[in-house]
């Protein structure tokens, strides 16, 4: 009997077994050269199905579950748990007439989300906050904080605080449903895309315009180039090294750190943002921008309007309207700005380095509305001239400052690089830190340049891009990869923001 010899078709089944199974020390992102070969293959079947939505949707939906398995192995079971139980609840709220029955389900819904999310984010945090009370010793409990928990429990809860709120009619396929919550581009690190803005979308038919095409490209590069050669470069030879140990370093040294950390985390965030938002371009689907410029912000509360929007505007919108926004006086009104940032910094993580941070922007937010209604400006207004130049400069190096606290994993060390920078500062140092890390530098220099530069400097290389032809946009492609390759200078650095 003919036998068949998989050894001599060329198999190489360890190789497959890699690619098929969960390996903790290299979860699947999107600048690794196994996601852009991988996406490649996605996009040929992805086109051959565009005609067939119901095989199309099941198609992205099993790919994405496969992403979310190669970045949190056999927890991508809490994503269907997500799906099921939101979507079954939203059904059941729509067809509820009395109030307090679909208060009862919206409140299942915010459970469920928040349940899961307090268990493996939290637990840990609060159990070393009350074993003292019990005179026990407090030992971490193995608990696994899966990849992305933070964004698509908020991202679910929003479709179901909609329904609740009568702004959205649920869905009637459960497909439908899954292929909205674990959409791969944004499904781990954000953006948190609303339902009321995605949904729509899916029921429309696929068309990918030249224009989205072009825009994709425009935004994988642009997020490819600042998160791979910007962020990882100066994390890896600069930043991190302050970080580690700040008290080793001179205060100059330290707050070129903070410089370098403030643009390292502009540059993971948004060159993911970006990403997701090219590559579901090139899907077809448009998401919201998720930054903006943000150091170009003239106060905290322009900052909060550029920086990450997406989880501004849902705290905005769930959390700081819910809790009676500005409706109920201007005492409150500030109470409400500190809390919702409290919950906001305590999202980021479960330390209270997140919680100071967010109380910080919290209470700046305030004061800063606090000013703007003593002196009577409107919402609307915005510096000019010179005041301009140092309400940016201001509010630049208060972020920074609160960056401190964001980064470091205990409050000494926060203290410890303040106090070197207040103290310890030493000028002369100047020369020999440029010469010394002058590749460095230059990066940062770039970084800033490009951020600061007008918008019309970006809508131009957007439009450029578009108007290439398509061998001249693979070839840029081609060409970042390659920059890419020569300045890594590490393995492939994880997003800053897949720990939150």
């Amino acid at each position: 009997m003919w036998k068949l010899n998989w050894t001599e078709l060329g198999i190489d089944w360890d190789r497959l077994k890699d690619v098929l199974t969960y390996d903790a020390s290299q979860p699947m992102i999107f600048n690794s050269g196994f996601f852009l070969l991988l996406f490649l293959g996605f996009s040929l079947i992805y086109l051959i199905l565009q005609k067939k939505t119901t095989a199309r949707l099941l198609f992205v939906t099993l790919f994405s579950y496969y992403f979310y398995y190669k970045s949190s192995g056999f927890y991508f079971f809490l994503l269907g748990i997500v799906t099921v139980s939101d979507f079954l609840l939203a059904r059941r709220m729509e067809q509820t007439v009395q109030p307090w029955k679909r208060k009862l389900l919206v409140v299942c819904s915010l459970c469920i989300n928040l349940g899961l999310l307090c268990y493996f984010k939290y637990t840990n945090f609060f159990y070393e906050m009350l074993a003292p009370l019990w005179h026990g010793q407090f030992e971490p409990l193995d608990i696994f904080l899966p990849v992305g928990i933070s964004f698509f429990t908020f991202q679910s809860l929003s479709y179901t605080i909609d329904v609740y709120r009568r702004d959205l009619k649920p869905l009637t396929n459960l497909l439908d449903y899954a292929f909205y919550v674990s959409f791969f581009p944004q499904l781990v690190a954000g953006p948190i895309v609303r339902a009321r803005d995605f949904i729509p979308q899916i029921l429309q038919p696929l068309f990918v315009s030249s224009e989205m095409f072009g825009q994709g490209v425009f935004f994988i590069v642009s997020g490819l180039f600042k998160k791979a050669v910007i962020s990882d470069y100066i994390s890896v030879n600069f930043v991190e090294r302050i970080f580690d140990n700040p008290g080793l370093y001179s205060g100059l040294e330290n707050l070129f750190g903070v410089y370098g950390y403030a643009l390292q985390i502009y540059c993971d965030f948004s060159g993911y943002s970006d990403m997701a938002i090219g590559i579901a371009l090139l899907l077809g689907f448009r998401f919201p921008l998720n930054f903006d410029s943000p150091y170009k912000s003239d106060s905290v509360t322009d900052f909060w309007h550029r920086w990450h929007i997406s989880l501004s505007s849902w705290l905005r919108d769930y959390l700081y309207i819910s809790l009676g926004g500005n409706r109920k006086g201007k005492i409150r009104t500030y109470i409400n700005l500190i809390l919702t940032m409290l919950l906001g910094g305590l999202w980021h993580g479960a330390s209270w380095n997140f919680v100071v941070w967010g109380g910080l922007h919290g209470v700046a937010l305030a004061l800063h509305k606090f000013f703007r209604n003593l002196l009577g400006r409107p919402k609307q207004y915005c510096s000019r001239g010179i005041r301009k130049f140092f309400a940016v400069v201001l509010t630049f190096h208060f972020v920074c400052f609160c960056w401190i606290f964001f980064r470091n994993s205990t409050f000494e060390a926060s203290v410890t690089m303040i106090r070197q920078i207040f103290t310890a500062f030493h000028p002369e140092l100047l020369e020999q830190l440029l010469t010394g890390y002058w590749k460095v530098f230059a990066l940062m220099g770039v970084g800033f340049l490009l951020h600061f530069c007008p918008d019309s400097w970006q809508n131009a290389c957007s439009r450029g891009m578009v108007r290439m032809p398509l061998i001249a946009q693979a070839l840029i492609m081609i060409a970042l990869i390659y920059l890419v390759i020569q300045v890594k200078s590490s393995d492939i650095q994880p997003f800053i923001y897949f720990q939150f």
